[in-house]
């Protein structure tokens, strides 16, 4: 197999399942309610924003795998649209998943020499390492997200 397609299997387990963790985002998202998304507990990030965040970031790197410029800015990474109805909710996982099978789909058709090359500029590294490192990123969230999804669990018991 192919580096660019094994990645992409990267980014699709952590999604959509097969991975080491035996866990994965869509499978955790299924059962979480609007509201179950939007609460928050102590001053950790809602599992809304959480989703939103990880999926700002593809989007940039999207953008730049598409031929675009890299336009994203960490200062706008937090800035989800408010989330005031189940829809809302359900919308913000669809942009999510959708945009995660792109990217793969992006990644996959690579060619391998690719990833050696700067990514846009010399100072961000290679397309390896901010591939790579957008998968960190999102295991990073998604632990953060199971540990939320478990406090509010644990919560709404004692109500």
């Amino acid at each position: 197999m192919s580096l660019s397609k094994q990645i992409a299997k990267h980014v699709r387990d952590i999604y959509f399942g097969k991975n080491w963790t035996n866990s994965n985002i869509k499978e955790k998202l299924e059962d979480v309610d609007w509201q179950q998304a939007t609460t928050q507990v102590n001053s950790y990030n809602t599992i809304a924003m959480l989703v939103f965040h990880t999926n700002y970031y593809l989007a940039g790197i999207m953008n730049v795998l598409k031929g675009g410029p890299l336009e994203i800015r960490d200062k706008f990474s937090y800035e989800l649209p408010p989330i005031e109805s189940a829809e809302d909710w359900q919308n913000l996982k669809n942009k999510a998943f959708d945009e995660a099978e792109e990217y793969a789909k992006l990644i996959e058709e690579m060619p391998d020499e690719k990833f050696w090359k700067n990514f846009v500029k010399e100072g961000y590294g290679n397309y390896y390492r901010n591939i790579h490192g957008s998968i960190e990123h999102l295991y990073y969230h998604f632990g953060q997200i199971v540990l939320i999804k478990k406090s509010i669990l644990e919560a709404e018991e004692f109500v």
